[in-house]
């Protein structure tokens, strides 16, 4: 077949999202006019940092934040990585906290980072359960949080990578903030599709990456409380207000504040628009394709973002013929490609392996239309009835 005779359709905006046009002519100016290293002194390096610190400002102000409490950082997993150690390890050294809370859905970023911390530096790690739709309950997490005394951080991620959930952060973090335990939440699959005011959110510090709102890979934000402690994790300069040292990357910064203002002030136009095409391809899916199910809340979940098990396929062959006829889809997180063992996402939502082995995740973006789900709701009925064929046969 002629590859060049098949409409490509992209439904996997949750593991990254293309340059938007205006992103990307915020950026070229960078990279060739105005190319100096913004902690220089001179008419070059001045242009860079007043270009860095505008992005700053611009960041700040869609998260209702102060601009010196945003730090940029190189993606989503860093800003993850430098909350957790930087908070966890400062708190015990003026505290003597030494306990981190987080809950059994978390992006690896975060739980990897967690284990770490208890393997490396002796933290006790308390890992909260879900309910079958992949939600935390606040009152869970206030029981853990005891008179928190001795906890160093809690994290708890917005929304879920996988199935979409948006978890109740509000009255988390409100658990957290009335006992003055630091609260952070990985947020990159939220930004540009949720609101990220932190003072709404209760939150002390939040992850964010470009890359998830149509902006550049490599660029990361970590919003920061003023007054949180807080070591760096990568010394060496005064970069960030000395807490991430390291040359600001000035041209994908630049595009990560236009990439955030443009999703920020497109986002209840499109969320209302993508909210209808994911109802059409959800209830399109459960109506056709033999043994789907939902994973995840109908309701409380991202806007753009359909998950589902299947019973009695694997994913990888469906994704891989949804591939051949023009379709991107993914089984879950992209930073887990490949990997061989069930999400732990399902496992911790009580899903079983049998069934998480046939796990698909749609994630809708800008590009998408109504004839796009028409088309993989005509596709994925015949391809997983060939798929249950060969199990079967």
């Amino acid at each position: 077949m002629d590859n060049r005779q098949i409409r490509q359709i992209y439904f996997d905006h949750a593991a990254t999202t293309p340059v938007a046009p205006e992103v990307m002519d915020a950026m070229l100016p960078f990279f060739t006019e105005f190319y100096g290293n913004p902690s220089s002194i001179h008419r070059a390096g001045r242009r860079a940092g007043v270009a860095l610190q505008a992005a700053r400002r611009a960041i700040a102000a869609r998260l209702n934040a102060k601009a010196a409490e945003i730090l940029f950082t190189g993606c989503g997993t860093e800003s993850d990585n430098a909350a957790l150690r930087g908070i966890a390890l400062a708190r015990r050294a003026i505290t003597g906290a030494d306990v981190i809370i987080t809950s059994a859905v978390e992006h690896k970023a975060v739980l990897a980072t967690a284990e770490d911390l208890r393997d490396r530096y002796g933290f006790a790690l308390i890992t909260l359960p879900v309910d079958a739709e992949a939600l935390v309950d606040p009152q869970a997490v206030a029981a853990a949080l005891g008179d928190g005394r001795h906890v160093a951080v809690v994290s708890i991620m917005l929304a879920n990578n996988e199935v979409g959930a948006i978890q109740p952060l509000a009255a988390i973090g409100a658990a957290c903030r009335a006992l003055g335990v630091p609260f952070h939440t990985d947020a990159v699959q939220a930004a540009g599709k949720l609101p990220l005011d932190v003072e709404e959110l209760n939150v002390d510090a939040l992850s964010a990456a470009a890359h998830k709102f149509y902006g550049p890979k490599g660029a990361g934000i970590l919003y920061l409380r003023g007054g949180t402690p807080f070591w760096p994790t990568l010394t060496g300069g005064s970069h960030e207000g000395g807490r991430r040292a390291g040359t600001e990357n000035v041209p994908l910064i630049a595009g990560m504040a236009k990439a955030l203002d443009l999703a920020e002030t497109l986002r209840a136009a499109e969320n209302g628009r993508l909210r209808q095409l994911r109802d059409r391809l959800i209830d399109g899916v459960l109506a056709t394709v033999d043994g789907a199910r939902l994973t995840g809340p109908r309701t409380q979940r991202l806007d753009n973002h359909a998950s589902f098990v299947v019973e009695g396929v694997a994913a990888e062959g469906v994704l891989i013929a949804l591939d051949l006829a023009g379709i991107a889809a993914s089984s879950g997180s992209a930073c887990s490609s490949g990997a061989q063992h069930p999400s732990h996402v399902l496992a911790a939502m009580g899903i079983p392996a049998s069934q998480s082995s046939g796990a698909l995740r749609f994630s809708l973006g800008r590009s998408n239309s109504a004839e796009d789900v028409d088309y993989l709701l005509a596709q994925l009925p015949m391809i997983v009835g060939r798929m249950g064929e060969r199990v079967s046969g």
